[in-house]
């Protein structure tokens, strides 16, 4: 038997199959079939190479129909299991993203927790705001002790002062 490679057998009886499949295929042999059937029909009977009946052309449609039908089958097994191939790696694929979109939602979901013990923005506005006002209380607080502070010493010093004068006028 000879040898012969495979994949280019595949790659060829392919090419033939997909040709078959054509319109400009349909269209050539509709033609050399008219052009076959004219010639037998209306040339002379001497240039006739197949008489009435065309059992040539018979002979030959059958051939080619017996080659044809294996190769087309050929090309479908070939595309079948690319196909197959296809479908297999569309399956790992899509386990993988489904992995991918679990693992992420996990994720979202631990974060959500996470950032239900987080403090938001708006409660970190209100508690600002309110150690804003605490420290405002305690300056304003700050502020009245230390005015009475400074009253409580002038008034010692005026009552030194008054003291220190009435001293004075009794030592003169």
């Amino acid at each position: 038997m000879p040898r012969f490679d495979p994949e280019a057998f595949g790659r060829w009886s392919e090419a033939i199959a997909r040709f078959m499949g054509t319109a400009q295929f349909l269209v050539w042999m509709t033609l050399v079939i008219l052009l076959w059937i004219g010639w037998n029909t209306l040339a002379p009977a001497n240039l006739r190479f197949d008489p009435y009946t065309f059992t040539f052309l018979t002979l030959i449609l059958s051939l080619q129909a017996s080659y044809a039908a294996p190769l087309i089958l050929l090309a479908q097994n070939r595309q079948a299991d690319r196909d197959r191939v296809s479908l297999e790696q569309d399956r790992q694929r899509a386990a993988a993203q489904k992995a991918d979109t679990e693992y992420l939602a996990r994720e979202i979901a631990a974060l959500r927790i996470a950032l239900g013990e987080v403090a938001t923005r708006d409660f970190l506005r209100s508690e600002l705001s309110r150690l804003a006002e605490e420290l405002d209380e305690a300056a304003h607080r700050r502020t009245q002790l230390e005015r009475k502070h400074h009253q409580k010493e002038l008034r010692a010093s005026t009552r030194r002062e008054g003291f220190d004068d009435e001293w004075d006028t009794d030592r003169s």
